[in-house]
Formats: C-alpha cells, sequence, structure tokens
C-alpha cells in the first residue's frame, strides 16, 4: 500500500526495521500495531448469525497469527434487540463480553438507489469495512450509490485501523450503517490473554495472595484514631472504606508468576479503569498507514476519522432501583450538594477516574480543609479591626472637626478647598484592614502556605502508598500526532537524500532515538519567535487596559467633578464602576488567554503531551495571572505615587490630573478591587462558564440526538444504549483549568491577604461548593476520562511554591508601602512627644502656599466662609516658609528607610521560618517510609517462599510420576499440581496457554 499522492515512497512505519535494543527488551508485546507488523486474514462477509448474535462462522473464531481468535459482531440495526434480551448495556450483544472501550463516528452516504420492492432490507458491512450486497430471504439485492472521494477514504482508514486492532488481539462489535446518514459505534472488548499481555508490557501493579497488616503508632496513637474516627463517623461517605489496618501486597503483572496472584475471576481481576487504560494504550500506538502514516487514534481524531473515544460510565447515576453501580455510588455520596459536609470517598475516585484525578480532588480537598484555620484567623483579625475602631487615635483626629485641616482642591477649577473630617468614613474603615493584626495575619498566611505545601508532599506520598504508586516508572510516551507530522514535512523538503532514503532512515531510527528530538532549534525558531513576539503583546494589551481603566477613571472624576449634584460621590462612583470594568475585561480576556496560549503551545510542536501540557500550562498561567492581577499591582504600588504636589501636578494628556488615593490611603481602595474582582471570578466563572456553557452544549447534543434518533426509529430512542448515553456527554478535556481557577485563587488568598483578611473566608465558601460542581461535573455531565497512573500533580506544585515564596515579597510591600503601618510605627517612636499617636495625622500633612497655585487652576468659587491662606496635603515635605519650600523633608527618608528596612527584615524572618517549618515536617510520614521498607521485605519472602513450594511441590509431582508405573496417571496428576497452588480460579496451565500470544 503506498502513501496518497506519493506514489513508490515506502510507508514511514513500514519501512525495513532494525530491531533497537529498547524494543527487544519489550520482547514481542512491545510492537506497535500496523498491518506491516500484524498480518490479518482475507476479510470474510458474514455468514448467518446464531442464536447468541454472531455470525456462524465468526462465533467459532477466526485464527489470527498471535494463535488466539478474534470474534467480531456487525449488528444489523434492524434487529430487535429487547430488553428481555440485552441483560446489561454494558456488554456486547451476547451479554458475555464486557465493552471496555468504544470508538464513534458519523458516516454520510452521497445516495443510495434501491431496487424495487427493498424497503425492510438492510446493508451488510463486511469485516474490512467495505461495502457489499446482502440479500434477505425473499428480496432483491441493495445497490449503493457511490461515496464521494473523501467519505471512502475515511471508510478505508477506519476499516485498516480496526483491522489492525483485531489483529492485535482485540474484539469488535459495530452496528450497521443502514441509513444515509447516522453515528456508528465500535465497541471493543478486550478478552483475558490481551489483558495480561499488556498488562506485563505496562508493567501494572496487581495484588498477589499476601495480604500484612498495617501497624499504627503506640498506643495512643491508636486510641487518639479511634477517637477521631468514632467523632467523624457522621461525616464519612457509605461507600466500601478502604481498610487502613490491612494491606495486600501489589506486584508489577507477569505472566509466568501466575501462581504469585490472586485470581478470583479474570473477568473481574482488573478493574473497569484499568481494562479501559489498557485498551487505550493499544490504540494510541496502533498505526493506520493509509491515514499519512499517523500512530494512534489520537491522530485519527484529529483528522476527523473518529469523532470520539471513551471508555465507558459503570451505567447510570439516576436509575430507579436498588442496583448499585461505582458511578451511582459516587453521585449519591460525592457529586450532589446535599452532601457537601462529608469527606470526599478519595479511593473510590481513584478507582473509578484514575490516579492523576483523583489526585486533583485530594488536593483540592486538602487545600480547602486548610482554608479553615485560615478563615478563622482572617475573620478574627477583621473582628479585632471593628473593635478596635474607636481606639484609633488617627481616625478620630481625622473625623474631629474642631482639628479643620484644610486641604487642597483635588481638581482644577471646579474643585474647592474641603475638610479632612469629610473622609471620616473611609478613614474608620480602613481601620478594619491597616491595624497591627494584619501584619501579624500576613506571616501566618506564609508559613501557612508552607504548612500546606508540605502536608501535601505528605499526603501525596500516603496516597501513592496505599495506591502502590512508589515506584511507578515513567511510561513511555509517543509522539504526538503533529510532531510527527512536522517531521514528515522536514525529511520531505530536505535535499541530499532521496525521499525514500529519508523515510527508510527515520523508519529504522524511530526506536531508537525515541527520546532525541529531530526538531533542531532552527526548525523550532519561528514558533519561538512567535511565542515571545505573541506574549510581549498580550501582556503589553493587558497593560494598555489597565492603563485605559486609569484614564477612565481620571475622566469620569473630571467629568463628575463638573456638577454640583454627583460632586459628593465622585471617588465612590469612580472605584465601583472601574473595578466593574476590570472585572468584565478579566473575564473575556480569560477566554482569549486560554485559546491563544493553546495556539502559541501548537505553533512550538511538543514532541509529547506531557511537554504540550506543561508548555500550555506555563503560557496559559502567565498571561492570567497578568491579566487577573495587573488592576490590583496598580492600586497596591503605583496609584497615588506619580501624583506630584500642589502648583506642580502631574498631568496625563492636557489637563486631567494623575489621580490619587483616598485621604485614608489606598489601602481600602486595594481590599474593595480586590474583593469584588475575586468574588465577580469566582461566582460569573461557577454559575456561568461551568455550569450554564456546558448545559447549553449539552442541551444542544441531546436536540441532535433526539434528531437521529427519530431516523433510527422509535426503538433506539425508547432504549438507549450506554453508548449512546456517554457519547451526549461533553468530552473530558484534561484537569488545567480546574487547576488554573485554583491557582489564581491561591494567589488571592495569599498575595494580598494583608489588605484583605477575608480572601481565606471566600475562597472556602467558593470551594465548598467547587468540590461538589466539578464532582457532579465529572460524573453526570463528562464522558469518563481515561484513567491515567501518575504519582504527584505536577507542575502545578512548583507553581504553587513560587506563589507561596512570590506573596511573602508583595505582603512585605503591601504593609510597608500601601499601608500606614510603618509611617505610624516612625511617628510613634521617634517624633511624637508622648509615644502614642496622637498628632498622627498633622505630622503627615504639609502646608502649600494657595497663592503659588498655578494660573486657571484655582477654585472658582469657594464654599468655605473664612478665606485659605494654606491648604494641606498629604506628603512629607518641608514648608513654604523654610529654605528649601517643598522639597522632601527629613521625615519622608526615615519613613523610607524604615520602610525598606521592615521589607528586608520580613522577607528573611518569614522565609527562615518558612524553611524552618519544611524542615520540621518530613516530606515522607515516618510510618509510611516503614511500612514501604517493610512491604519490600515481605515481598521478597513472598517470592521465595512462593518459588520453594513451587519447586517442592514440582519435585514431588515428578517422583509420584516415576514411581506410580502409570503413565495416564502420573500426568494428570502433574498437571493437577500447577491448578492446586495457584487458588481458586487461577489455573497456570490455563495461564501457559496465553503465554505465547
Amino acid at each position: 500500500m503506498a502513501t496518497p499522492g506519493l506514489p513508490d515512497i515506502p510507508l514511514l512505519p513500514g519501512s525495513p526495521r532494525r530491531l533497537s535494543p529498547r524494543t527487544a527488551a519489550r520482547g514481542d508485546h512491545g510492537l506497535r500495531y500496523g498491518p506491516q507488523h500484524l498480518k490479518v486474514p482475507a476479510p470474510q462477509a458474514p455468514g448467518p448469525k446464531n442464536s447468541s448474535g454472531r455470525d456462524s462462522d465468526q462465533a467459532s473464531g477466526r485464527q489470527t497469527p498471535h494463535g488466539h481468535s478474534v470474534i467480531n459482531n456487525y449488528l444489523d440495526a434492524n434487529e430487535p434487540a429487547s430488553s428481555e434480551a440485552r441483560l446489561s448495556r454494558m456488554h456486547f450483544h451476547d451479554n458475555q463480553r464486557k465493552v471496555d472501550y468504544v470508538l464513534a463516528y458519523h458516516y454520510r452516504k452521497r445516495g443510495v438507489h434501491l431496487g424495487p420492492g427493498s424497503p425492510g432490507h438492510s446493508l451488510a458491512v463486511i469485516s474490512n469495512g467495505e461495502t457489499g450486497k446482502e440479500r434477505h430471504a425473499g428480496g432483491p439485492d441493495i445497490e449503493l450509490g457511490p461515496l464521494d472521494a473523501l467519505e471512502e477514504e475515511r471508510r478505508g482508514q477506519r476499516d485498516e485501523f480496526e483491522h489492525n486492532l483485531m489483529a492485535a488481539g482485540l474484539e469488535l462489535e459495530k452496528d450497521l450503517e443502514s441509513k444515509s446518514q447516522g453515528s456508528v459505534f465500535v465497541r471493543i472488548h478486550a478478552p483475558w490473554q490481551v489483558l495480561a499481555r499488556e498488562a506485563e508490557f505496562l508493567k501494572i501493579k496487581v495484588p498477589t495472595k499476601k495480604m500484612y497488616e498495617i501497624k499504627a503508632g503506640g498506643s495512643v496513637a491508636k486510641k487518639l484514631q479511634a477517637l477521631v474516627q468514632k467523632l467523624s463517623s457522621p461525616l464519612q461517605p457509605r461507600v466500601p472504606e478502604h481498610s487502613s489496618k490491612v494491606k495486600r501486597l501489589c506486584y508489577p503483572f507477569s505472566r509466568e508468576k501466575m501462581y504469585l496472584y490472586n485470581i478470583q475471576e479474570k473477568d473481574t481481576f482488573f478493574d473497569n479503569a484499568t481494562r479501559s487504560r489498557i485498551v487505550h494504550e493499544i490504540l494510541k500506538r496502533t498505526a493506520c498507514s493509509r491515514a499519512n502514516n499517523t500512530m494512534g487514534i489520537n491522530s485519527l481524531i484529529a483528522n476527523n476519522i473518529y469523532e470520539a473515544a471513551y471508555p465507558l460510565h459503570d451505567g447510570e447515576y439516576d436509575s430507579p432501583g436498588n442496583d448499585m453501580n461505582d458511578r451511582k455510588l459516587l453521585y449519591q455520596e460525592w457529586a450532589r450538594y446535599g452532601v457537601f459536609y462529608k469527606f470526599q470517598p478519595i479511593d473510590l475516585i481513584r478507582k473509578y477516574f484514575g490516579e492523576k484525578i483523583g489526585l486533583y480532588f485530594a488536593w483540592l480537598g486538602l487545600y480547602t480543609s486548610f482554608l479553615i484555620p485560615s478563615s478563622l484567623i482572617g475573620v478574627i483579625v477583621f473582628l479585632y479591626g471593628c473593635a478596635t475602631i474607636e481606639e484609633d487615635i488617627p481616625s478620630k483626629e481625622m473625623c474631629d472637626q474642631q482639628n479643620a485641616f484644610t486641604m487642597c482642591p483635588l481638581c482644577d477649577k471646579s474643585c474647592d478647598y474641603w475638610n479632612l473630617s469629610s473622609a471620616c468614613g473611609t478613614a474608620r474603615a480602613s481601620h478594619l484592614f491597616d491595624n497591627p493584626a494584619t501584619v501579624f495575619f500576613s506571616i501566618f498566611m506564609a508559613l501557612w502556605a508552607t504548612m500546606f505545601l508540605e502536608n501535601w508532599k505528605r499526603l501525596q506520598m500516603r496516597l501513592g502508598y496505599f495506591w502502590d504508586l512508589t515506584g511507578i516508572e515513567e511510561e513511555e510516551e509517543h509522539s504526538r500526532p503533529e510532531y510527527e507530522t512536522k517531521v514528515r514535512e522536514k525529511l520531505l523538503k530536505e535535499s541530499g537524500k532521496s525521499v525514500v532514503q529519508k523515510l527508510e532512515a527515520h523508519s529504522a531510527d524511530h526506536d531508537d532515538e525515541d527520546d532525541e528530538d529531530k526538531l533542531t532549534w532552527k526548525d523550532r525558531f519561528p514558533g519561538y519567535l512567535m511565542n515571545f513576539a505573541s506574549i510581549l503583546f498580550m501582556i503589553a494589551l493587558t497593560f494598555s487596559i489597565v492603563f485605559g481603566v486609569i484614564v477612565y477613571r481620571i475622566t469620569t472624576a473630571a467629568a463628575l467633578s463638573l456638577n454640583k449634584a454627583t460632586r459628593s460621590n465622585v471617588r465612590v462612583t469612580v472605584t465601583a464602576t472601574a473595578v466593574i470594568i476590570n472585572l468584565v475585561v478579566i473575564l473575556i480576556l480569560d477566554e482569549i488567554y486560554g485559546a491563544v496560549a493553546k495556539w502559541l503551545t501548537k505553533i512550538e510542536v511538543p514532541k509529547t503531551e506531557q511537554t504540550f501540557e506543561e508548555r500550555l500550562i506555563l503560557k496559559a498561567f502567565l498571561l492570567k495571572f497578568v491579566n487577573a492581577y495587573s488592576p490590583i499591582f496598580y492600586v497596591a504600588f503605583f496609584k497615588g505615587r506619580f501624583v506630584g504636589r500642589p502648583g506642580s501636578y502631574v498631568y496625563v494628556f492636557d489637563g486631567y490630573r494623575m489621580e490619587e488615593c483616598a485621604p485614608g490611603g489606598c489601602l481600602m481602595e486595594l481590599c474593595i478591587q480586590l474583593s469584588i474582582i475575586m468574588l465577580g471570578k469566582q461566582l460569573i466563572q461557577n454559575n456561568i462558564f461551568e455550569i450554564g456553557v456546558p448545559k447549553l452544549k449539552k442541551l444542544f447534543r441531546k436536540l441532535k440526538d433526539e434528531t437521529e434518533a427519530e431516523e433510527s426509529g422509535p426503538e433506539h430512542s425508547k432504549h438507549p444504549e450506554q453508548w449512546d448515553l456517554d457519547y451526549s456527554l461533553e468530552p473530558y478535556t484534561g484537569l488545567t483549568p480546574e487547576y488554573m481557577e485554583m491557582i489564581i485563587q491561591f494567589g488571592f488568598v495569599t498575595l494580598f491577604v494583608a489588605s484583605f483578611p477575608l480572601a481565606p473566608v471566600f475562597a472556602l465558601l467558593n470551594n465548598v461548593i467547587e468540590v461538589r460542581l466539578d464532582a457532579k461535573k465529572f460524573v453526570t455531565e463528562l464522558r469518563r476520562p481515561d484513567a491515567v497512573r501518575t504519582k504527584d500533580i505536577g507542575i502545578w506544585f512548583d507553581i504553587l511554591s513560587g506563589i507561596g515564596k512570590f506573596s511573602v515579597i508583595i505582603n512585605a510591600f503591601v504593609i510597608a508601602v500601601t499601608s500606614d503601618f510603618i509611617p505610624r510605627l516612625v511617628y510613634q517612636y521617634s517624633y511624637s512627644q508622648n509615644g502614642t499617636l496622637h498628632g498622627f495625622v498633622n505630622h503627615t500633612l504639609s502646608f502649600f502656599n494657595v497663592s503659588q497655585l498655578k494660573e486657571g487652576t484655582q477654585p472658582e468659587s469657594s464654599q468655605l466662609n473664612y478665606e485659605v491662606q494654606f491648604c494641606r496635603f498629604k506628603d512629607y515635605r518641608e514648608p513654604p516658609w523654610a529654605p528649601n519650600p517643598y522639597e522632601f523633608s527629613k521625615q519622608y527618608w526615615s519613613v523610607l528607610s524604615a520602610r525598606l528596612a521592615f521589607v528586608i527584615i520580613f522577607q528573611n524572618l518569614v522565609m527562615f521560618l518558612s524553611v524552618l517549618v519544611d524542615w520540621m515536617i518530613p516530606d515522607i510520614p515516618t510510618d509510611i517510609s516503614d511500612q514501604i521498607k517493610k512491604e519490600k521485605s515481605l515481598l521478597v519472602d513472598f517470592f521465595l517462599k512462593e518459588e520453594h513450594d513451587k519447586v517442592k511441590l514440582a519435585d514431588e509431582s515428578a517422583q509420584k510420576s516415576q514411581g506410580g508405573g502409570d503413565r495416564g496417571r502420573g500426568s494428570r496428576a502433574a498437571s493437577s499440581v500447577p491448578s492446586r497452588r495457584s487458588g481458586a480460579g487461577s489455573v497456570v496451565s490455563s495461564a501457559s496457554q496465553h503465554t505465547n500470544v
């Protein structure tokens, strides 16, 4: 078979191959399945069906080069499939073979020309996928119209791929393409010999016969653990409990050591998640030469050969009756809002969805539980501010109208002089968040972040021990389809060797150089350049939007100040509207930046899916981090810093002064900005993007499926199969959006917590809902994801650690620069006459001679009943009567040096305490470390004992065979020995039949 459009060029995977050391080490099961590797017998048209629904010739089995039978059903859509005949919607139509995976595709015919009297006839699909004629009793032949070229090519590619799957040992069942267009589902079943072969290849750990007791700590620890379990029993989900006292030894599966494993029944030895994972691995490395030499199901889906590939859910979650499955159990005890107070059934989640998703929900649960103490401390800090508000001397001085601090105008011409006591409410509100307790809370949150990460590492190790993830090897990843296409284009474009030689060399070296990147930096340079330029452009766009909002605030404030009716509420109106604009822009740019990050990562052409995911995460996080925090950084560190002074203001454009902070400081505005953006993102993203949009997509697909069901007939719509139900669900797209949402929230909780102590409270309330929202989405609204084994949460831990360290620096600058904590300390211990804060407000206000205002900037009319000679403004500057008027005063430099000193001391102190906490809390719990060592020792002893018993029984059987004199009886005794040793349901002689697959 030649590649279309390239005659006489050998196929990429089909060229002569030399066996690499790595391939040789794999054994016969390590190859990639393709037509050039596995020869499939010529397909035959299906014969008459027997009572089980299979073709009579196929029911007896069809031998493949591997020596085992491949049974394949091609079913007639018009055949009655009553509920009595269909005992389970999770099996083939023979009610025996379990459906482990489903491939779905949409077909379309150009035209169907029926012969006279043909209604009621159906189209037979020959096992190689070609269309043909089928004659029913008493009916004429069906003549099919020609398919268009694209559909014909896709049909051929599907045909080849499915036969390669059959050659790999899988068993297939599919319906007939009996309509002009519609969806077809290819059901895949993996028999025991395939499961055993692939489990050995993938080194899947399975339970052995040996069980051992997990010893807890001392008697005190046991009593404490029992007490905690008793108190928390109402919070435990009602699911089969994972025993924490007894554990079964696990060992990678090997067909030569079947006697080691606890095989009670072969059909249930591998759970559904493991079976689907094995089938998915075969799908990923099965080749299709007609589809541009692509490798795996992902390439075929990308090329629209198939629409979807997914494992089945374990039945319906809302089915009536008492029949229970894992999905229904997860829905009742985990995925409902009514059980929000219960712990998560992490072991059941891991069993159903795999380790990767199990680790995500374990991490989310630990993060949510850690928010409880931080929320309590945050509420205490807030209540402390409320309790001490009447004792705050600076705010009392600002509210005292007898002080009569006449302030300079806030704008030119239209603004009048004003009294500082009019800002009393802002000053009192600022004290709620700007008090000495916030410094303590910032230190606490920095240590909290460190303790959270350390406890997560410990929990991760504990879960890894119980889930048998210790010592797991990184699975060999296959190249992405886009990468293979890029390499092929490079080989075809290069000069020198002929195209044939290049493709042969690439195919021969494919296994030897799997880890070598065949695209050099020169090939990737255009992609890197585009990434660099695009990311810079996006960051500049974010900053431009922030600057645009600043201009909006300045111009709106100036416009509202011209009207007497709106002049009194200028600051509140401008702040509220600007924050809402920022929130809307952040939400829109979040969606845009997510798509842009994915596009930029595709341009880079990463080799493997893991590399692709890591680079995508880094880009998306960088863009979304800048997008979410830019407005907050502006208010915290830049607003009010470049205003100038009366008589020498800094102007934006013509006549618009830079905006100033409120008289009480920018901390209150920072708190408002942070709270609205944080709450707005959580509420809108949860309610619209995570609930509303998926429901609309589901409704659209449901309407589409109902239309197709009407064409299929009333029987089909009346009794939909499980694969039909799962096909209508939303496809699973990964955990990146879920992690990203929580990581951004983690930043809100830690980065600016000095300005908003209630952030952990709102994060906790959100996460209580988020856990059940995500759970409901995974159980009811998404197709079942492929089970992925992984030891940790990957690059997300590094991002969390980076945010935790960055938060120390940010909070140090928020306390030192944005709040009045340092100026108050400097005044109290350096300038106060009695060691109190009396006179602090007057100390922070400088004098300005109003006669020195520039022409045209003076107030047009003043409402004050006295003449103003000097006005005050907040800054540390020399008075107009000093030798150097309006220059920075000595107090300014004292406060600045104190601020810098505080940043250095705070940062080093908190970093030291974080390192101390890190050192005091070991990454691996002591009991888990001891159990891992004990498990290794027990495993060696178990192996030696089993091998010794095996040899001993073999010797005894040999002696009986020699001394009995009856060869037939001795032979039967010898053959029965392995069966006795292998335990119930585990027959070694049966296993030996599959060894040569």
